[in-house]
């Protein structure tokens, strides 16, 4: 069989990983995983050459495109829609005052490659819907941009809707995007409703951070230990979070259709109001016109208050995170992360690379030749 396509990269991590441990036989690792030599021996060069963080599919797109419009030619189609704001059939009779002949399919690739057709022309409606089976497989988090209130201040929405049933398990009015404002949400949410098997956010605060890479902060350290798996959006495609972009689209028009507050405390009474509407009394297509609230049902997995300690493959060696974020290897230091300082990590040699792991991911690979190191989000295998 193929690579799995729910997780490609980490399927190729894992068959690097057991194809060099001493004494494997690399035909061997490949029938495991269903792959033929070829395809596994090309996977272990990428591997050595680039890096383990280097194991997701380069793109086929040709070096070069010989039959590409002119870039000259594309300029003038772009200054002359930005002028006239028309179509491709009226820019193609300009285009050919000025000596230059294109089709009209390929004024329309011009137009979309450059963002200049208007949304509502290039986007049509989904004609599949995904998604997961169960409740609690999966949690999407986000805020809802923000809303001014009185005295110059903002209420920013936070939103926590399950990805199966749609049943919005959170939607609390926040003062700030701060950390321990949203913990608490988190927690209490977690208490009243299990805990997801999975959660998907932005690459936004607090769940995510630009210092050390893969994202890491205390607020997703604190998910992982409560043994979540944490699943990143993409950047600049909101749509991988529909389901709660689709309901921030609800929430505003409800907002509209009441009155928008201009307090707190009015955001406050309307945002548990619009809730208890959403889950318990508004019909969704998408459900075959039943509530959320009929579909969905408490995670069995509770919030633990106390953290065990996790327990890692055999094999390896673990690593208590220094004050600085780094952990210390045959008398070098090597950052880690920020997020997990004091934190027990482990490490997992592989050739003249050192993966280093915290909990259920693979969060950094260590060159040991060139002692550079490079952030990877992956998952252990099960």
């Amino acid at each position: 069989m193929p690579w799995k396509e729910t997780d490609v990269r980490s399927e190729r991590l894992e068959f690097v990983v057991r194809a060099r441990q001493p004494g494997a036989e690399v035909a061997a690792v490949c029938r495991a995983f269903g792959i033929s030599r070829k395809t596994g021996y090309k996977w272990l060069k990428r591997a050595d050459e680039e890096g383990l963080v280097e194991l997701a599919e380069h793109s086929r797109r040709p070096h070069e495109s010989p039959g590409r419009t002119p870039e000259a030619h594309e300029a003038a189609v772009v200054r002359l829609r930005q002028r006239h704001g028309w179509g491709s059939k009226k820019l193609q009779l300009l285009l050919a005052q000025e000596g230059i002949q294109l089709s009209h399919a390929t004024i329309e690739r011009i137009l979309k490659r450059q963002g200049l057709i208007e949304p509502k022309n290039r986007q049509s409606a989904a004609t599949r819907r995904f998604e997961r089976p169960q409740p609690n497989d999966l949690w999407q988090l986000d805020f809802k941009g923000e809303y001014r209130v009185q005295a110059g201040r903002w209420c920013y929405p936070l939103s926590l809707i399950d990805d199966h049933s749609r049943y919005l398990v959170a939607l609390e009015p926040m003062a700030s995007t701060g950390l321990s404002g949203v913990q608490a949400v988190l927690e209490a949410s977690f208490q009243r409703h299990g805990l997801p098997e999975a959660m998907l956010m932005d690459h936004g605060a607090p769940w995510w951070s630009t210092a050390n890479g893969h994202g890491l902060t205390r607020l997703s350290v604190g998910l992982l230990e409560q043994d979540i798996r944490l699943i990143y959006s993409a950047r600049g495609h909101p749509q991988t979070q529909g389901k709660v972009e689709r309901f921030h689209r609800t929430l505003d028009e409800a907002l509209a259709h009441r009155g928008y507050p201009t307090t707190m405390e009015g955001f406050r009474l309307a945002l548990p109001a619009i809730r208890q509407d959403y889950n318990h009394v508004r019909p969704h297509e998408s459900l075959d016109m039943q509530v959320p609230a009929a579909r969905y049902r408490p995670s069995v997995r509770p919030f633990c208050t106390n953290v065990q300690p996790w327990v890692y493959p055999s094999g390896g060696e673990l690593f208590e995170v220094n004050s600085v974020g780094n952990l210390r290897h045959q008398g070098r230091q090597y950052f880690v992360c920020e997020a997990l300082v004091g934190k027990t990590v482990w490490s997992r040699r592989v050739g003249d690379k050192l993966l280093v792991a915290y909990r259920s991911m693979y969060i950094r690979e260590i060159d040991l030749l060139t002692h550079r190191t490079r952030a990877l989000i992956e998952h252990l295998p099960e």
